[in-house]
């Protein structure tokens, strides 16, 4: 059977607000504490049964029907919002978004500590938070914030809420810290360095009817740079946000001049509006925008080492649309246990994410963890040394400008991006495919495809697509 649905939230409310926040985790984790660490796994008295939360490995449905739960047909007044521990949970183990287990605007370093350990092979629902709505040029209060978009108190996540109002690790600063709510890292029995994690998207479930697409000043495609010029090929006049709404120099995320668009779900699209009373719709696609494992060798939290913003070797926010569900996410283990992480949850990106946001929005997310050792031809052999993708129709090459994660004065140079994406190609398919150099390089300029990932993270991206039917 499934989880209670909203009696299963109301449950998981009224025990938080009568026992605390922290008493409530350290009595949850009893049932998945591991290495020392808080774990919010398994949860039956609040999340149903385990048989009821595995039945999606027995029916079919996980893969086959994409981020569906269940009929998402559906306008946002009846839409069943996920709140946490509450509703079908699929995964053999469960990991909340709470602010005593996430990191705000930084992914973990290799000497982090574990959340959550599990076997490899093995999987595990997250539900993710959004930093959508909860920042600081956004109020830093998502109740207010979504309540303005007509959402009631109901439809805004508590988890949303509590990071918002109690997150206390490290004091925020919106002007240095990556904006990201990252949840992790988990220990996967087993991976060493040299190792590859294989991660498997099964599920990309909508928590809410909602999504927002935010531009800000000084980001984006088209930014203001730090010495007030325009960037290359472009005018003052051209830059977005227009610098006359620029105020940044206030000091006050409020009143930065900063631009969010709220964004609702229905029929499983998303409809934004714009000029009088008019709508555009598009398609949902729901995906992480950030899968990762620790990279940083770095102590402190807040090393800029591990800022969030950046993508790097070990995966991060590399926001690539075609990573939701049934894509596979090849990323080289640096740390004991990979200790992978998620965040930036995504209803729905265009190539670029030119804005410098995609429609973000809060997802539950199912991932098979899997460790491959060298020489076990189970992972192709670049992703030893590199990210590498794939999806049911095409194999994934990618190129990082900057995947080093170095700090100061960032590469974000499409044209590195895109040499390294092509030599990942080259080596992928001479070391797995047996083409000669010369031969796989004039292949790829008749028949591949090369694709800009996203340009607003630091380190921009490219990456490459490769039909597989090309092979058969």
């Amino acid at each position: 059977m499934n989880a209670p649905g909203p009696d299963g939230a109301a449950i998981t409310r009224t025990l938080v607000e009568r026992l605390g926040r922290r008493t409530f985790l350290r009595a949850v984790s009893a049932v998945g504490i591991t290495g020392g660490a808080m774990a919010v796994g398994a949860v039956p008295a609040l999340a149903g049964d385990r048989d009821g939360r595995r039945g999606g490995d027995r029916d079919g449905r996980r893969g086959d029907r994409g981020h569906h739960d269940r009929d998402r047909s559906c306008a946002p007044d009846d839409f069943p919002v996920l709140q946490p521990g509450a509703g079908a949970i699929h995964g053999d183990h469960y990991l909340a978004s709470d602010p005593t287990l996430v990191r705000w605007g930084y992914v973990p370093t290799v000497h982090a500590e574990p959340v959550l350990t599990m076997a490899s092979g093995q999987t595990v629902t997250i539900d993710t938070v959004s930093h959508e709505g909860i920042l600081e040029d956004q109020g830093r209060d998502p109740v207010t914030f979504f309540g303005q978009h007509g959402m009631d108190r109901s439809r805004v996540l508590d988890d949303a809420v509590a990071v918002a109002a109690e997150y206390d690790r490290h004091p925020r600063n919106f002007d240095l810290d990556g904006p990201h709510v990252v949840t992790g890292p988990v220990f996967v029995e087993g991976a060493e360095p040299g190792d590859v994690l294989k991660i498997e998207p099964l599920e990309a479930v909508p928590r809410v009817p909602y999504g927002v697409v935010s531009s800000r000043h000084g980001k984006g495609s088209l930014p203001r740079l730090s010495d007030g010029s325009a960037p290359a090929g472009i005018t003052l006049e051209e830059v977005m946000p227009p610098i006359e709404t620029d105020g940044r120099p206030t000091g006050v995320p409020t009143q930065y001049g900063n631009v969010s668009v709220f964004t609702a779900i229905d029929d499983d699209d998303g409809v934004m509006p714009f000029g009088d009373d008019r709508t555009v719709r598009f398609p949902l696609r729901p995906f992480m925008g950030m899968m990762g494992v620790a990279f940083a060798d770095a102590t402190e939290l807040t090393s800029p080492t591990a800022n969030s913003i950046p993508p790097t070797l070990g995966g991060g926010n590399i926001d690539i649309r075609l990573l939701g569900v049934g894509s596979t996410f090849y990323l080289p283990v640096f740390a004991p246990g990979a200790l992978f992480y998620v965040g930036d949850p995504h209803m729905s990106m265009g190539d670029g994410e030119v804005a410098l946001t995609a429609m973000e929005g809060s997802l539950r997310g199912t991932f098979r963890l899997t460790v491959c050792k060298p020489g076990s031809g189970d992972a192709p052999s670049v992703a030893h040394r590199y990210p590498f993708a794939e999806t049911e129709n095409a194999w994934i090459p990618i190129g990082l400008s900057d995947p080093d994660g170095a700090v100061d004065g960032q590469n974000s140079d499409l044209d590195v991006a895109m040499r390294r994406a092509v030599l990942n190609a080259l080596d992928f398919l001479q070391e797995e495919q047996g083409m000669d150099r010369a031969t796989a390089y004039a292949y790829l300029s008749a028949a591949a495809d090369f694709v800009i990932s996203q340009v607003v993270d630091r380190t921009v991206g490219v990456h490459g697509l490769i039909a597989k039917n090309h092979f058969a």
